[in-house]
């Protein structure tokens, strides 16, 4: 996948499922961020911030589809230098850029944006990262601009499913309650003006085929098969998926920077 070795006991949850194969790694896959692109009513030449890039596919189809002008930062250099190489090959030069960076460090890219724009992002962080990071969001957003959010959704026992998660995914992750999600935009300057929530199926087969199309859920299936430390550690994420089948759920939500 990349110029660097990857170690499954260590990495984490989305490096094991993008190492099998997996391009899509929303809690809600495409259905959600199709929704969440609807209530963007994205215009031809608007900008957006992308969180978390990795190889620039939802970068470069953002391009592709609504002309609008894509930034995105990635920390992991072999995930830089392959989403590159996938804009040369899209023709997008001058549409798309990854900068290499940290999400942490936002106030290191010039300009502001009509959207920022994070997937899978906040989840993964502590509360203090999270107000770190939704602050520099709000910093980067022009006046009225809007934060594009999909994350996970905890409707219930919270602690028992980040101690679980962490375990599972090697990150320390914390999906908040609806309220919570809401309360920490708008701590932040960010009021949520739309948001959704519905059952997270990221693991799902269903989900799989309807996010990667049939081929490379085909190809996604032989990995898993074949390989046993991808197998072990995918398999240690779905159980936990499926432990917690009715308190872990997706959220989006769509917030004006105020």
């Amino acid at each position: 996948m990349t110029n660097t070795i990857l170690n499954f006991q260590t990495a984490t949850g989305h490096e094991v499922l993008a190492a099998a194969g997996k391009k899509y790694l929303r809690p809600g896959g495409r259905i959600a961020t199709k929704k969440l692109f609807q209530w963007a009513n994205f215009q031809p030449g608007e900008t957006v911030l992308e969180l978390g890039s990795s190889f620039g596919y939802s970068a470069i189809a953002l391009a592709k589809k609504y002309h609008i002008k894509v930034v995105g930062i990635e920390k992991n250099p072999d995930s830089v230098a392959r989403a590159r190489n996938n804009i040369c090959a899209a023709g997008l030069e001058n549409q798309v850029e990854i900068i290499e960076g940290n999400i942490f460090n936002l106030e290191a890219i010039s300009g502001k944006f009509n959207y920022v724009l994070a997937e899978a992002i906040l989840t993964m962080q502590s509360p203090l990262g999270k107000a770190k990071i939704l602050a520099e969001i709000h910093n980067r957003l022009k006046p009225g601009g809007k934060f594009l959010s999909h994350e996970l959704l905890a409707t219930n026992k919270e602690e028992q499913i980040r101690v679980d998660l962490a375990r599972v995914i090697r990150v320390n992750s914390t999906p908040l309650s609806e309220s919570n999600w809401i309360t920490a935009f708008a701590t932040a300057g960010l009021q949520v003006e739309k948001c959704q929530t519905d059952s997270m199926n990221l693991l799902n087969l269903g989900r799989i085929f309807q996010d990667e199309g049939f081929f490379n859920t085909t190809r996604i299936l032989w990995n898993i098969l074949t390989q046993r430390d991808i197998r072990k550690r995918v398999l240690e994420i779905h159980q936990v998926f499926h432990k917690y089948q009715h308190e872990l759920r997706y959220i989006i939500l769509c917030a004006v920077a105020q």
